[in-house]
């Protein structure tokens, strides 16, 4: 039986929202997550196929954007969690806005930049699935001194355990994109006729057996990373309780030594006993 891929996949997610002639895709789904009438948008990169068909592992596939009002919009889609997500997105925002100011650039000129994560795992402890970000003064909550990076943290198992309105525009792109509930998906058709085309043309693309393979590959390569990642991790965990093991057995042995010493214990005695040097003992004696 052939898996069915579905938008959580970054390489079908970015597939679908950056094809060209799928831009009203992408603005319903910003302007339900924004709140902002958005007339026209520019994709700034388009999946290569052909490119990711010969490097079949992939790379980050992050989408990029930008509004008719100028501000850059960086979507990532993120299946598993790396504990990272936090310092990533926010070192990946200042790199995205650092391209931006080219040389020469007014600081008035530099345009706004939206992040938005869409994780499939929970990464803050509140209960709302949809958070963003602003910054402000310590003793004046009210008033935002820095608005050039915008953080938005869509968190889908929160949204999957709630009974949304689904007249929400925003709701109904991520019950398509959650693909979990067929019934939210169900009712987003109905309600929504920008979702109904977007669920006719996300089934052409994942029928697509190109498609499929690469989103195939691209699983199985994340899965493979996660894996060696883990991997690591033991080995560096498996090394670390050893040296600390080591540690402790060796504080022990000179803890036996002092206290032999203070009996006037003979040196060659303490050494048979506690396995250590005579320079040890020694410089333990000391």
């Amino acid at each position: 039986m052939i898996k069915k891929y579905n938008l959580k996949n970054d390489l079908i997610f970015k597939t679908f929202f950056s094809k060209k002639g799928n831009e009203q895709f992408l603005i319903d789904f910003l302007e339900g997550l924004l709140h902002i009438p958005i007339e026209t948008i520019e994709i700034r990169e388009e999946v290569n196929l052909e490119r990711l068909a010969q490097d079949e592992k992939g790379g980050s596939l992050d989408l990029q954007a930008k509004l008719n009002n100028g501000i850059i919009i960086n979507i990532e889609m993120q299946m598993h969690n790396e504990y990272n997500m936090r310092e990533r997105t926010s070192v990946y925002g200042a790199k995205v806005l650092a391209r931006e100011t080219k040389r020469g650039t007014k600081y008035k000129q530099i345009e706004k930049i939206i992040m938005i994560n869409i994780l499939n795992y929970n990464l803050l402890e509140f209960d709302e699935y949809v958070s963003s970000t602003v910054t402000v003064l310590e003793r004046h909550r009210e008033c935002e001194v820095i608005d050039g990076i915008k953080y938005f943290f869509i968190e889908l198992p929160k949204f999957r355990k709630e009974n949304p309105d689904m007249n929400d525009k925003l709701n109904q792109w991520l019950a398509l994109i959650d693909d979990t509930d067929r019934g939210k998906i169900e009712m987003a058709i109905e309600k929504n006729e920008t979702i109904k085309k977007a669920a006719e043309e996300v089934d052409v693309l994942t029928g697509d057996e190109e498609i499929q393979r690469l989103a195939e590959l691209r699983e199985r390569w994340e899965m493979d990373r996660l894996d060696a990642i883990s991997k690591a991790a033991e080995e560096a965990a498996e090394e670390a309780a050893k040296q600390a093991a080591k540690e402790t057995a060796r504080h022990e042995k000179n803890r036996i030594a002092k206290n032999m010493l203070n009996e006037k214990m003979p040196v060659e005695l303490i050494v048979k006993v506690t396995g250590l040097t005579k320079e040890e003992v020694e410089n333990i004696a000391k």
